[in-house]
């Protein structure tokens, strides 16, 4: 029982020397993950597509 007393306490020590991030700044940071998201994800749905078509072009003229 004291273990987990101890550890819970050295836990809360920890956590009041972080350094949190103000709301403007969690703001601007989860607008910046979602913009990155969504760029990413239109780029790769984009490369997926040309992928597909090439190969469904090969396979229509030049399979069997």
């Amino acid at each position: 029982m004291k273990k987990g007393v101890s550890f819970i306490k050295e836990v809360y020590e920890e956590l009041v020397k972080v350094a949190w991030p103000t709301r403007e700044q969690t703001i601007r940071y989860t607008v910046l993950v979602i913009i990155v998201t969504l760029v990413v994800g239109v780029f790769l749905g984009g490369f997926d597509y040309i992928l597909t078509a090439i190969t469904a072009f090969i396979l229509e003229h030049y399979g069997r």
